[in-house]
């Protein structure tokens, strides 16, 4: 008499190939996972250049303290810190403070400001925005320096 069913040996390979797909499968989510934080980092950063805009035009065509008052963009640059992953000093708005790897930073002064983030793919890039319009991918260790209120 034949007896229907699966042998254990079919069932054994059966689970191996699903274990190697779902293996596969999460290493591409956790690589697409870490491009979505940079690019939530730029798009926080994006939006704190149209927020500083709007700070300079209703605080007398001055960028001073955008970096730390209320209704300029700290939380932006907070949240872009956030989303990069650092594990750093969420903002610095020191001027004479420069960037690392691991710190986000924003200098602002009546002229101009800039602010930089690092990024989460890459520990060595960060992102930095400014008032003149730049926004662009720099190396953290020679980006923003100190007293600096341009991109690199």
């Amino acid at each position: 008499m034949k007896q229907k069913g699966f042998t254990l040996i079919e069932l054994l390979v059966v689970i191996a190939i699903i274990g190697i797909l779902a293996t596969i499968v999460l290493a591409s989510l956790n690589s697409a996972r870490v491009k979505a934080n940079d690019v939530a980092v730029k798009s926080n950063l994006d939006n704190a250049r149209a927020q500083a805009e709007l700070f300079y035009d209703s605080n007398s065509q001055s960028y001073l303290t955008v970096c730390s008052a209320a209704g300029g963009i700290s939380q932006m640059v907070t949240g872009a810190n956030a989303q990069g992953g650092s594990s750093g000093t969420a903002v610095s708005n020191v001027a004479t403070t420069a960037a690392s790897a691991t710190q986000a930073v924003c200098h602002d002064s009546a002229a101009g400001w800039a602010a930089q983030v690092p990024l989460k793919s890459d520990s060595t890039q960060s992102w930095c925005v400014d008032n003149t319009g730049v926004s662009k991918q720099e190396p953290s260790a020679t980006g923003l320096p100190a007293s600096a209120f341009k991109c690199a």
